[in-house]
């Protein structure tokens, strides 16, 4: 059962997915968008299941399945 993510945690996912959307939107993701998004995902000094779930979907699925390219 997932629990309830607190508001900073919502937060803080926000922040990620804003940061991966920006990255990934002209379909290549160079080395220094990754480090951002990792930075991104540290920031906190945690990295929740929220936030790589989020990262697999909206990074390595595309890579993954060619609609996103890695420089």
């Amino acid at each position: 059962m997932a629990r309830e993510l607190s508001a900073e945690e919502q937060q803080e996912l926000n922040a990620l997915r804003q940061t991966i959307e920006q990255a990934i939107e002209d379909g290549v993701l160079t080395q220094a968008e990754r480090n951002a998004i990792t930075a991104t995902m540290r920031a906190d000094g945690n990295v929740t299941y929220e936030e790589l779930e989020m990262v697999r979907q909206l990074v390595s699925d595309k890579v993954a399945a060619g609609e996103l390219k890695l420089e």
